[in-house]
């Protein structure tokens, strides 16, 4: 298991989030695993986090390590899930898997015929490092 790391503004409202989640009984079963994802995170301040760690509003390139397919998406906030423009919930099981890792890491998706194992190729954009606090 890698470690993980998340910037202290993300990890606030990730777990208002997983809270407001697990009250209203919508999406509790990833809210969950979210929880028990950012109760292992390392914390960090956003402005010493490491340009090549996914963080809220990354957008990163996953290689499926069989297929070699690649793909690119961003992660964001439920409210802000667009599938055209490939914007993935924290709450989709890739978002939770990918949260905190960084470049060349290898993240495993269980699914329904076995699982899909991906490595973070590259991280494209990242808040952070472009100075977008903000996000």
């Amino acid at each position: 298991m890698n470690n993980i790391y998340v910037t202290q503004k993300d990890h606030q409202r990730l777990h208002e989030m997983v809270q407001l989640q697990r009250g209203n009984n919508g999406n509790s079963k990833y809210a969950t695993q979210l929880g028990t994802e950012l109760k292992r995170a390392k914390q960090v301040k956003p402005e010493d986090i490491l340009d090549c760690v996914v963080t809220m509003n990354s957008k990163v390139r996953l290689r499926e390590l069989k297929s070699k397919k690649e793909f690119e998406i961003t992660l964001v906030y439920p409210q802000d899930v667009n599938i055209n423009e490939r914007k993935v919930s924290i709450l989709a099981p890739v978002g939770i898997a990918i949260l905190g890792c960084k470049e060349g890491d290898i993240v495993e998706l269980p699914m329904p015929t076995g699982s899909v194992t991906y490595v973070i190729d590259k991280v494209l954009y990242q808040p952070e490092a472009a100075g977008d606090y903000h996000l």
